[in-house]
């Protein structure tokens, strides 16, 4: 009888908030699209500014309505193409397969089966025994290790999230086993696996580099401004990546000394040298990589088909992590992986031929100079701009989607595009640390059974790092060219 009285109760009504956020989510999209409609029979006039506001309102209105972004991508492009300007809609068709016609591209699928390889293939476990035999001693030795592991395996991973997972499922577990409380553990792993953002081979710095490719603005004296090459963000990219993950080390040494957090005992010089040899096979991809690019013996699309080679031949091999009959499910999840990224690189750079063919970016160029805005104000929008969409968008959608847009501006004020793509990487990291989207938070979630909320408090004393860090880098620019002019590259 209790049951069944339970079981009638009428269900609860739902907020009247959540009834209105509904309406407005259906409503905006399709008022936007009848104003375009207006706008097409010559109903109501727009000017080439409101149109261009239309066009950015209907691609957040759907995505705000849970549209996967790059479907709203394409389905904003084709509103605008049909109704607001006199394109040619055909060119869709034709920008849909050039945009990925491109050797560069190339390099995303290869980074990241090698990425997958690597995570599978046991080169995390043998990371994490050679950094903590180095500083295991330290006050947070493990979290420490854990850091100096997350920045090894960024630099031959070159994803966030394979290195939050790679080292955080293994290092997480043997946190909890020394008595580190979870919140420690959680929030050094979930903010030092966004080194993988940042660290070549960063697929991040690829994306940005597609997505400038073959754009030509005009710098402050009216010369042509080229886009950076994969190559030269791979190496702008080292001394910002080796400077985050020694902060992102000091913040957690620090929490470890002041709280008294357990210490490991200090590894003899064998100990040492046994877990080197046996990492060696995985710290040399990087060299690989790096060395490979920088001496001219491959390109960056070249060494990513290497990596995924040599990533497949350790794992499998060397280390026999990884069986062959697991390897087709790991091609089966990087292809799902990097069709997902290539679908949207293929409708956010249809997004960004249709800006430029309406100049857009070149008209807010103009207004910011017009307005007297300077590098340091500029730079200080971007930020703000880019920190706002972390929060409802993932790194690859930013990228595509910011870039195009950036770059001209960037340029004209003198804004160096090697900067810019490092700028914009250490936004994203910021943004796969912080709800509600960022990734990191969810992995970890997985792994640690938090809350995203519990999660968020966790993350706060090394997300205020990573604040610190970010000002530095977008107001010192020699901390991302120093290293590419040394080496001739810029």
């Amino acid at each position: 009888m209790t049951a069944l009285s339970q079981s009638s109760k009428p269900a609860a009504p739902r907020p009247l908030g959540d009834a209105v956020t509904a309406v407005l989510i259906i409503v905006i999209p399709i008022a936007l699209t009848l104003l375009c409609i207006a706008a097409r029979f010559h109903v109501v006039e727009l000017s080439h500014t409101v149109r261009a506001e239309l066009l950015f309102a209907l691609l957040l209105a759907l995505m705000a309505s849970g549209m996967p972004i790059s479907i709203a991508l394409g389905l904003s492009v084709l509103t605008y193409l049909f109704i607001l300007s006199d394109v040619d809609p055909k060119m869709v068709g034709l920008k849909l397969f050039t945009s990925i016609d491109r050797f560069e591209i190339m390099a995303i699928p290869f980074f990241i089966l090698a990425g997958n390889f690597l995570t599978s293939g046991g080169v995390a476990r043998r990371m994490i025994d050679f950094a903590s035999s180095l500083i295991g001693h330290w006050y947070g030795g493990l979290g420490l290790a854990g850091v100096v592991a997350c920045a090894l395996f960024a630099a031959i991973s070159g994803s966030s999230v394979a290195t939050v997972v790679g080292i955080g499922s293994i290092i997480l577990p043997a946190l909890a086993q020394q008595g580190y409380p979870p919140r420690f553990s959680a929030g050094v792993i979930a903010t030092s696996g966004a080194l993988g953002i940042l660290f070549p081979p960063s697929i991040n710095l690829v994306i940005f580099a597609v997505a400038t490719s073959g754009m030509q603005p005009h710098g402050p004296t009216g010369a042509v401004v080229d886009s950076a090459s994969v190559g030269q963000l791979f190496i702008a990219a080292l001394v910002p990546g080796l400077i985050l993950a020694t902060m992102l080390g000091a913040t957690t040494w620090y929490r470890a000394w002041r709280n008294d957090y357990p210490r490991m005992e200090r590894a003899s010089w064998g100990e040492c040298w046994r877990t080197f040899r046996e990492s060696v096979w995985g710290l040399l991809l990087i060299f690989l990589v790096l060395g490979g690019i920088y001496t001219g013996l491959f390109t960056p699309t070249e060494a990513a088909a290497v990596a995924a080679v040599y990533a497949f031949i350790i794992s499998v091999f060397v280390y026999k992590g990884l069986k062959f009959s697991e390897v087709p499910a790991v091609l089966l999840k990087a292809a799902s992986m990097s069709a997902m990224i290539l679908y949207i690189i293929t409708n956010a750079a249809v997004f960004s031929w249709l800006l430029t063919s309406e100049q857009i970016p070149q008209s807010m160029a103009e207004w910011m100079t017009a307005q007297g805005f300077g590098m340091v104000a500029f730079l200080l929008v971007t930020n703000i701009v880019l920190l706002a969409a972390g929060n409802f968008m993932d790194p690859a959608a930013i990228t595509l989607i910011m870039a195009p847009i950036l770059f001209p501006m960037a340029a004209a004020l003198g804004v160096h595009p090697v900067h810019l793509g490092i700028l914009m990487a250490v936004n994203m990291e910021v943004g796969l640390c912080h709800p509600p989207v960022g990734l990191n938070l969810y992995v970890a979630s997985g792994i640690t059974k938090m809350g995203i909320t519990e999660l968020t408090i966790a993350v706060l004393p090394w997300l205020l790092t990573m604040l610190v860090f970010l000002a530095m880098v977008t107001y010192i620019p020699a901390l991302s060219l120093w290293l590419p002019h040394l080496l001739g590259m810029l």
